[in-house]
């Protein structure tokens, strides 16, 4: 019996041998390929955002990858993609959890397991690697304190104030929608209903205070937000890139939700395997460390010591008590396509 297991265990040490010998040539392959197409173009992945500018850095450092990256929303990167199928001008995009699935349903994605794949939990992926999620936000306020004296610290706090709410553009931006599910959540909704939302950003535009900026570092440099509702590691990082001391960061005491984002690679890129050693780095020990650099919380973060400098910038654990993750992702991706609609008819009608 002992030889058996002993045959056994050798048999699988030498299968586990052999399928990393065949990960290490993979990538090698995979990095000559991508230093012959020598550029990588992406959108939604701007150097603002989660700290993408490291990543970009790098990959040019390392494999010789010249890159460009033009800005926009969830829906608008899939919508590129399937517009420019002929002539593509994007390789690789960054897209909110919910938009994975739609990506794959309109056909505009391909497939790439990166060599990190084991490490990723089976609910933050598809399985057959057309998406992943790469890091974790929950939607926090970003606070003006120049322009906020009585900083709001939940959603009821903000039906009571004088200021303005910024959330951004609902029909299109995975922040923006996950902003109103947080609101929902915290009002006793979920992912099969999203009233209690609805109900608090009508009641705030009924009283003029929706505030049609987009809270972005932009915005939020000239003044322009007042409370913006965005993911934490985009308030954390626009804070600190403005003026920590102009702005606090927090996450309403009385609920949130976490979700993520997820790399998609454009079924017809014109630098393919330079956009699949993107996501192959994006998943490595460095490229999860760079986003946490931006504040985002890595996907394979139980997998990973953070630098002690990197962990010191995040918030607070005890304020995370009430962020709760998306329960029925069918429900809420049925809901997330109606809320454009759903956001016109209850909130929009109101404003002043």
């Amino acid at each position: 019996m002992k030889r058996l297991v002993l045959a056994s265990l050798m048999g699988t040490a030498i299968s586990l041998a052999t399928q990393a010998m065949a990960n290490d040539v993979d990538i090698k392959s995979l990095e000559q390929a991508a230093r012959a197409e020598g550029a990588v173009n992406s959108i939604g992945m701007p150097d603002s955002w989660a700290n993408w500018k490291d990543t970009w850095a790098d990959l040019e450092k390392l494999y010789g990858l010249k890159h460009m990256d033009t800005d926009m929303s969830s829906a608008q990167e899939i919508a590129k993609f399937a517009a420019e199928k002929d002539n593509a001008s994007a390789d690789i995009g960054d897209v909110g959890a919910a938009f994975g699935a739609i990506a794959v349903q309109q056909g505009v994605t391909q497939a790439f397991k990166p060599s990190t794949w084991e490490q990723i939990p089976s609910w933050a992926k598809d399985p057959d690697g057309n998406w992943m999620l790469a890091y974790t936000g929950s939607i926090a306020f970003i606070v003006n304190k120049q322009l906020v004296k009585d900083v709001p610290r939940s959603w009821a706090d903000l039906r009571k104030g004088q200021y303005k709410v910024a959330i951004g553009d609902v029909s299109a931006a995975a922040q923006a929608v996950n902003g109103v599910l947080a609101a929902a959540i915290a009002n006793g909704g979920n992912e099969n209903n999203i009233q209690p939302g609805l109900d608090l950003f009508a009641e705030l535009a009924e009283q003029g205070r929706l505030g049609l900026s987009n809270p972005t570092i932009q915005t939020l440099e000239k003044g322009e937000v007042e409370v913006g509702i965005v993911w934490d590691f985009n308030g954390l990082s626009y804070r600190d890139q403005i003026d920590p001391s102009r702005f606090e960061v927090l996450i309403p005491s009385d609920g949130s939700v976490i979700s993520g984002y997820t790399t998609i690679i454009n079924k017809y890129a014109k630098h393919p395997n330079a956009a699949k050693l993107a996501r192959e780095y994006i998943l490595s020990d460095a490229g999860q460390i760079n986003l946490a650099k931006g504040n985002a919380r890595p996907i394979r973060a139980e997998h990973l010591t953070l630098p002690a400098e990197v962990q010191a910038k995040l918030l607070p654990n005890a304020q995370y008590a009430k962020v709760q993750p998306i329960k029925d992702a069918k429900a809420w991706e049925a809901t997330s396509k109606a809320l454009p609609q759903l956001w016109q008819e209850h909130v929009i009608i109101n404003m002043q």
